[in-house]
């Protein structure tokens, strides 16, 4: 659908969604001003935020952006010099909003604040120009990414009159730049047994039309000796900051401390950890695989980042010391390495994983299902959740997190939020140069064109099943799936496609293990001290004679 036809749509909602009772705020303007001291251009998507009071001292209302959080209005804008002014209004085509619109919110006095979201444009290999929020270190988070800009909070008046904002304040950076370094995927400080590298790859920067990096964080056993070789954990998922793999050295939480003492124990498996920094313009991971949107993500960690951690780091880089973990959105990209590089890796620990199966992407059918947002009945419509607690309450609907992506990136898929990167890994780049939406974001419509490109290309139990004859022999052993049968975000339902296709298998058989957790939500329902025993015991298995010598088991 046509970005022209979606705001028609989008003005005729807003035109009928203002709820009865409410005073209309229809007659006034938002003014955002560029500071004159601003230097260059300005592109990206403006917010205005709101809410009933200033927040607590230290915090500021953009930390509260949530789809259950403050109602945050977005206009996207280009070409912007020092002293230019933005506008909003509740008949500005252009502003959405969440969860109103901008003439649904109450007159009344508001603590208020403008942020910007800077945009970088990209000339990519494919012949794409677009634009995105470039990497400088914030994890894929709009709200800690330096050099976003932001006005100071205030209390105003909105329903009538003007509401006067200027962009003066900017995210710092937090540190200085040593020469050679570069923002992208942020500069963390060595520690004894934390170790952060970062390199340049020459494969998403051909992709890319400039430099690109990836970085991981290293956690080593305790006496770690170079002169030695060892097996690494590859523990995928969301953006690790300078956290160190599995949380080592947190406090705080009796799990923390558990798993502390057991890295630190003489019993503790002689491993290496690692997790890799992949923030991207569409969010804070890449989900580690080639994609038509964010490029070859999974061949730059395999043929470039494994292999110089591995030279660098003193690993085996054999296949069976190469084990995959991770939890989430690390659980899909745990079993999607595992799948599209079956020689590689040595085995995979995927927990409460991602939709591996799209007749249960979370709990919506791609296949078969005409609309995401509800189930039709006829005379009335059913909302489709996205978010349940274990008892069954219902936290946000499928359209809710929709929508508030689309207040916060438009109506493409930037709002850097979880259904905006599923459409950039899954799926193709449309005519625009963005990823092709399954569905129409504001009606829930849902494509089947682009679902065809999803089952082809990122469906893992449709590749799972097309390709066991020439995968099954290199997957033996290897799969190990674990979630809670209440899954707070449905995840639960495909991670039962994947096993009941898996227990069907033979010649070979998978010889895997798939196991939900009753009443149990999204989780993997296993210590990390737990889970490195369990991995370095089937390293042992499948492994040579001296791999237990090599894991000081």
């Amino acid at each position: 659908m046509k970005k022209s036809v979606w705001l028609l749509i989008l003005c005729l909602l807003t035109a009928l969604a203002c709820p009865a009772g409410l005073a209309e705020s229809t007659d006034f303007t938002v003014t955002v001003t560029i500071p004159e001291d601003f230097e260059g251009e300005l592109n990206g998507r403006l917010l205005f935020l709101v809410d009933n009071e200033l927040p607590a001292e230290g915090e500021q209302l953009y930390d509260s952006v949530d789809v259950t959080g403050i109602p945050v209005f977005g206009k996207t804008v280009f070409g912007l010099q020092a002293g230019d002014t933005i506008t909003m209004t509740p008949d500005d085509p252009d502003v959405y909003g969440w969860p109103m619109q901008l003439g649904e919110l109450p007159a009344g006095e508001y603590a208020v604040q403008a942020f910007f979201i800077r945009y970088t444009q990209f000339h990519r290999a494919d012949g794409a120009s677009i634009w995105g929020m470039a990497d400088h270190g914030g994890g894929g988070s709009f709200a800690a990414n330096p050099y976003n800009l932001y006005s100071p909070m205030q209390m105003a008046t909105v329903g009538e009159g003007e509401v006067t904002l200027s962009l003066t304040e900017e995210i710092e950076l937090g540190y200085e730049l040593q020469e050679g370094q570069v923002t992208q995927q942020g500069n963390y400080e060595d520690t004894e047994l934390v170790k952060y590298v970062k390199i340049k790859s020459d494969l998403r920067s051909e992709f890319w039309g400039c430099d690109m990096y990836i970085g991981a964080n290293i956690l080593l056993p305790k006496e770690y000796d170079p002169a030695k070789e060892y097996a690494v954990l590859y523990y995928q998922g969301h953006w690790p900051g300078g956290s160190a793999p599995l949380n080592y050295g947190r406090t705080g939480r009796d799990t923390y401390d558990a798993f502390n003492a057991y890295w630190e124990s003489e019993e503790a498996a002689e491993m290496i950890v690692v997790t890799i920094r992949d923030a991207n313009m569409y969010y804070d991971t890449s989900y580690s695989v080639n994609s038509a949107n964010l490029g070859p993500w999974g061949d730059a960690i395999v043929t470039e980042l494994i292999p110089y951690i591995e030279e660098n780091f003193s690993a085996v880089g054999e296949p069976w010391a190469r084990a995959l973990a991770g939890g989430s959105t690390g659980g899909w990209e745990a079993m999607a390495m595992q799948l599209y590089y079956p020689d590689f890796f040595g085995g995979t620990w995927p927990m409460c994983p991602d939709g591996m199966d799209f007749h249960a992407y979370q709990i919506v059918d791609l296949y078969n299902d005409e609309n995401a947002y509800y189930i039709d009945n006829g005379w009335y419509k059913v909302e489709r959740p996205s978010s349940r607690d274990t008892s069954g309450n219902i936290q946000w609907t499928i359209e809710d997190e929709n929508h508030w992506e689309i207040a916060v990136g438009g109506l493409d898929a930037l709002s850097l939020g979880q259904w905006a990167i599923w459409e950039a890994v899954y799926g193709p780049v449309d005519e625009d140069g963005y990823p092709a939406r399954v569905w129409d974001p504001i009606t829930g419509e849902i494509d089947k064109e682009v679902v065809a490109y999803w089952q082809e290309h990122s469906d893992l139990n449709y590749y799972l099943q097309q390709n066991w004859e020439e995968l099954g022999p290199k997957l033996v052993g290897k799969i190990h799936l674990r979630g809670g049968d209440m899954d707070n975000y449905y995840l639960n339902l495909s991670q039962y496609l994947v096993g009941d296709f898996l227990e069907t298998t033979a010649d070979p058989y998978y010889d895997g293990y798939s196991v939900t957790f009753p009443r149990m939500g999204h989780t993997g329902n296993i210590a990390n001290e737990d889970l490195v025993e369990e991995i370095a015991a089937h390293m042992i298995k499948y492994g040579p004679e001296n791999a237990a010598e090599i894991l000081g088991k």
